[in-house]
């Protein structure tokens, strides 16, 4: 039996690599409006949200002009951005609808409410918002019971105006 982690563990930050810098920047700067906090010339950049040193690195040093990994193969499934409410994620969608990139999905998960969608590189990126843990769905013994259902897409836009 292992012994669990510290509970106060936390992911970072997560490094890219991307095919090209300035496409991938237009994305996750010029769409999603991290910041960037650092670059190295026409090789790599460090973005952030709230002044984080970085959230997200992006990187061509093994892969400039390279295509996405085949179908089928191991790899990261999607990076989540953790949005600190249900207003600033209606945000994000309209900012996507302006920019028109589609979403690959959109679900209502009882616990979080969550946008899916690829990034210039087709990597997978996930955009969403916990709910309060007082509102988790629990089955009658207490124990988390996370679903799947249909996010009301207009419903979240409606909130960016709210």
């Amino acid at each position: 039996m292992s012994v669990p982690i510290s509970a106060g563990i936390r992911i970072g930050h997560v490094h890219l690599k991307v095919a090209d810098l300035e496409r991938a920047l237009a994305f996750w700067h010029g769409v999603l409006g991290l910041e960037i906090t650092q670059r190295m010339g026409t090789q790599a950049a460090f973005l952030s949200a709230g002044g984080y040193h970085h959230h997200i690195a992006l990187n061509t040093w093994e892969s400039a002009g390279g295509r996405p990994p085949p179908a089928r193969s191991t790899g990261l499934y999607h990076v989540a951005l953790l949005y600190p409410d249900r207003a600033a994620l209606a945000d994000a969608l309209r900012r996507l609808v302006d920019a028109g990139i589609p979403l690959e999905g959109a679900a209502d998960h009882g616990v979080s409410e969550a946008l899916y969608l690829r990034d210039p590189d087709d990597n997978g990126v996930e955009l969403y918002w916990d709910r309060p843990r007082d509102q988790w769905p629990r089955d009658a013994d207490g124990a988390l019971a996370m679903f799947t259902r249909a996010l009301d897409l207009k419903a979240l836009l409606a909130t960016v105006s709210a």
